[in-house]
């Protein structure tokens, strides 16, 4: 249990859980710290409807872009598809250059208002550091490995399951890792068109000159994203140290 509380993850991941049930109540405390008459509670959405929302567009662009991310690096290393690296890596490249805004600026009129063209955003962004993980960690398996494989009759798949992936996890796990990150912080946008986020008080507070809400959400979001870069951080260091 002491080592459990010793983890940076559990407070962090704590005080993020605390200000978001919390800060309405609290909002209050932060008066001083603005002009007089400055509204201090938001009352578009609770906080906990923001993070469960944000969790949830977050969490399912990253999953959309781990399948394709990692199908593409697995296919992109196998002899089929090895002469389509260049290609693949060169496209899921310029799909990271578009601006999140001019992603959405875009997918608005085909997709409508609201989550799906912030997770095609999302999504968009999240492929390329996956599939570079990918690629770095199945090409970093040793080649005598591999060998070995084959030679204790393997099949390519079974390899590929049993031996290529395991070894490859912490580099592909960094990708994830990344890419996760990546897609909290750029989820925030999505408040530009409709969707709930925590990004939501940020916009409402520039749009209406009210910095407690740039601030509260500013909060939010950065303990969010460090919450889930340390909770990463605790499961690459079990893969490649095991339990502590």
């Amino acid at each position: 249990m002491s080592r459990l509380l010793a983890r940076p993850v559990v407070w962090v991941g704590a005080a993020f859980l605390a200000l978001t049930f919390a800060m309405n109540a609290i909002a209050p405390l932060l008066a001083p710290l603005f002009p007089a008459g400055t509204r201090l509670t938001y009352g578009r959405a609770g906080f906990p409807e923001l993070a469960l929302s944000h969790a949830l567009l977050t969490g399912v662009a990253s999953l959309i872009a781990i399948l394709i991310g990692t199908s593409a690096g697995i296919f992109a290393t196998r002899p089929a598809g090895r002469a389509y690296a260049a290609t693949l890596e060169m496209l899921t490249a310029v799909a990271q250059t578009f601006p999140p805004v001019a992603v959405l600026a875009l997918a608005v009129p085909a997709m409508g208002y609201g989550a799906a063209p912030t997770v095609l955003a999302l999504v968009l962004y999240g492929v390329l550091p996956v599939m570079g993980g990918t690629l770095a960690g199945l090409r970093s398996v040793s080649p005598a490995v591999i060998e070995a494989a084959d030679g204790t009759g393997f099949s390519p798949l079974g390899r590929l399951w049993r031996i290529e992936l395991p070894l490859a996890a912490p580099l592909i796990l960094a990708g994830v890792r990344t890419s996760v990150i990546i897609g909290i912080g750029t989820a925030t946008i999505g408040s530009t068109v409709g969707a709930l986020t925590l990004g939501s008080p940020i916009i409402d507070g520039l749009s209406s000159g009210n910095p407690a809400f740039v601030l509260q959400g500013t909060v939010l979001v950065a303990l969010f994203a460090v919450a889930v870069d340390l909770g990463f951080g605790e499961l690459e260091r079990r893969l490649r140290w095991g339990p502590r």
